[in-house]
C-alpha cells in the first residue's frame, strides 16, 4: 500500500482534470431495464463520446451525497449515477436484495452501455459495491477503483470498527459522518415528505446492509485478487468508518493506495470536495494514465 501526502486542490490540473470548476451541470435522469427486467434508474453528466466513464456510488443517505461531486467531475469526462433500487422512491424487485445483487447490476448497466475503462468511485456503501464489482468483472469493463470512506470489510481492531447508524438518533449521525458541523443536516427543518424518504432510505440501506449490516466478513480476504488500481481516500475525522478501518481497507489491495483528506468525515466528497478531486486528479496523473503525462 501506497500513503499519499494530505492532498491539495491544483490551480493547473493535468488530464483528466478532476478539480472543481464554477459550471456545474444538471444531471440527466432515465430508467434502463437491465436483463432479467431490472429497472434501474440513472443520472447522466455529460456526454458518452469516448466509450469510457466515471461511475459514481451514493451512499446510503442517497444519491444527493454525490450529484454535486458527479457533476464537478463531469467538467472532464462522462459521468453516471445510478439510484440504487429502492432508494430515493425507486423500485426494489423482491429478491433483490443485496450488495451481490447491485454490483451484478452495475456490471450488466456497464455492459449495456458498451463502457470500457471505467473508474467506479464508491462513497460508503457504495465503496463496498465497487469492491464487489471488481471481483465479478469478468468482462473487463473496470479499469480503477475509487473508495471514499469505504464500508464492506470486517475490521480486526474493536477501535476501528464501523458504527452501527442503526442504533443513532439523525442528530448523533450527522455528528459522527461530518468534520464542519455547517454541513450537518437539520432535521427539525424537514418536512413530513423528507422524512418519510430519509426513513425509506434506511430501511432500503438495512436490506443491502445484510445480516452483519455493511460488512461481509470474508470480503478483506478475496480483495488480493483485484489487480486493479486502487485509491482508498478517507476523510480522516470519519466518526463512522474510522481512520485506521480505511488504512486496513487499502492494505486489503496489492495495488491500494491512501490517501488522507483533512478536516472531513464520512463525506470528503461534500466537505472538501476540492481535496477529493486532487487526489483522485494525483491517482490518474501518477497510476492509472501515467503515460499520457508526456
Amino acid at each position: 500500500m501506497t500513503t499519499t501526502g494530505s492532498p491539495k486542490p491544483t490551480t493547473t490540473p493535468t488530464a483528466p482534470a478532476f478539480t472543481a470548476t464554477p459550471a456545474t451541470p444538471a444531471a440527466k435522469s432515465r430508467t434502463i431495464e437491465l436483463p432479467g427486467g431490472l429497472p434501474l434508474t440513472i443520472q447522466e453528466f455529460g456526454e458518452n463520446t469516448e466509450g469510457t466513464a466515471v461511475l459514481v456510488l451514493h451512499a446510503g443517505s442517497g444519491p444527493r451525497t454525490v450529484a454535486g461531486f458527479s457533476a464537478a467531475l463531469s467538467e472532464h469526462v462522462y459521468v453516471i449515477t445510478p439510484i440504487h433500487p429502492g432508494f430515493d422512491g425507486t423500485a426494489r424487485p423482491d429478491g433483490f436484495d443485496s450488495v451481490a445483487d447491485l454490483a451484478t447490476a452495475y456490471l450488466d448497466l456497464l455492459d449495456a452501455l458498451d463502457l470500457t475503462g471505467v473508474m467506479v468511485v464508491g462513497n460508503s456503501v457504495g465503496g463496498w459495491i465497487a469492491s464487489e464489482m471488481a471481483l465479478r468483472d469478468n468482462h473487463r469493463r473496470i479499469g480503477s477503483l475509487v473508495l471514499v470512506n469505504a464500508v464492506g470489510i470486517h475490521a480486526y481492531k474493536q477501535e476501528n470498527r464501523v458504527v452501527d447508524v442503526r442504533t443513532l438518533d439523525p442528530a448523533d449521525l450527522g455528528k459522527l459522518s461530518f468534520a464542519n458541523a455547517a454541513f450537518r443536516p437539520d432535521f427539525s427543518t424537514f418536512s413530513d415528505e423528507q422524512r418519510a424518504a430519509a426513513a425509506a432510505n434506511q430501511r432500503t440501506l438495512a436490506v443491502y446492509g445484510g445480516e452483519h449490516f455493511v460488512f461481509d466478513p470474508k470480503l478483506r480476504a478475496r480483495l488480493h485478487r483485484v489487480s486493479l488500481p486502487v485509491l482508498v481516500v478517507w476523510g480522516e475525522q470519519d466518526g463512522v468508518a474510522p481512520l485506521g478501518y480505511g488504512r486496513g481497507f487499502a492494505r486489503a489491495f496489492p495495488h491500494g493506495r491512501f490517501a488522507p483528506i483533512p478536516e472531513a468525515g464520512h463525506f470528503p466528497q461534500l466537505e472538501q470536495t476540492g481535496a477529493t478531486l486532487a487526489a483522485i486528479s494525483d491517482f490518474v496523473d501518477q497510476v492509472v494514465k501515467p503515460d499520457e503525462q508526456g
